[in-house]
């Protein structure tokens, strides 16, 4: 992956060089904000595609759960989220907005860079498309179509559907879901699971029914949809 354009919002200057160092030793090209305000300006005025964006939440002028709602007003581009809290709601609150992974503080740069790896293969290696009924996903530009109408879903709710419709017919637990949608073992409520779906099936309207729940062990796509006209 060449080319690839990475934003490293932080205010600690130890920090931004550190990943500086990280990233551009794994090849990406890397650009620096120092507060919530210059981070924004940059993901929507830089004249580079930005491919992804490392976070830190507490910054100055505008915070990073300011600064991923915003983004995701206008944008699906993937985030990680840095934090020096590990206190479970913030973690929720970030895959609520639409974060695609979370770290700690103090974090392994190497974690990082292998999760990072992991999300930009995500995005840059699918190039087919995947039906199920009345659904269309487009894997490169990431839509999603229902009965031929584009819907807006956020980047773990694409995530979700593209799982469902990759394992259809098949009761997949809770713990199952979070661990590939989210990439790693996951340690909070499993009520995020529900939430999510929920969020899905309320955008696919009537087709929202083919996600069905399964008593006590999670939710399956059901096949018999497939077909239907």
């Amino acid at each position: 992956m060449k080319n690839i354009h990475v934003l490293v919002a932080d205010d600690e200057f130890r920090i931004r060089k550190l990943l500086t160092e990280f990233l551009q030793r794994e090849g990406y090209k890397v650009i620096e904000a120092e507060d919530g305000e210059q981070a924004i300006d940059l993901i929507f005025e830089s004249k580079v595609k930005i491919d992804l964006v490392i976070l830190d939440v507490m910054m100055p002028k505008y915070d990073g759960w300011f600064v991923l709602a915003r983004i995701r007003e206008f944008s699906t581009v993937p985030v990680v989220m840095l934090t020096a809290r590990s206190d479970e709601y913030d973690q929720l609150k970030g895959f609520k907005l639409g974060a695609d992974d979370y770290m700690t503080k103090p974090f392994s740069p190497s974690i990082l860079m292998a999760r990072i790896k992991n999300i930009l293969k995500k995005e840059y290696n699918e190039s087919e498309e995947l039906t199920f009924g009345k659904i269309k996903i487009s894997l490169t530009a990431r839509e999603v179509f229902v009965d031929g109408i584009k819907i807006e879903l956020t980047p773990k709710e694409f995530e979700l559907l593209k799982f469902f419709i990759d394992n259809k017919g098949i009761a997949l637990s809770r713990d199952k879901i979070l661990n590939a949608v989210w990439n790693y073992d996951y340690f909070g409520d499993l009520r995020t699971v529900d939430t999510h779906i929920k969020q899905l099936r309320a955008k696919l309207g009537d087709k929202g029914s083919y996600i069905s729940t399964v008593r006590s062990i999670g939710y399956r796509l059901d096949i018999e949809n497939e077909n239907i006209d």
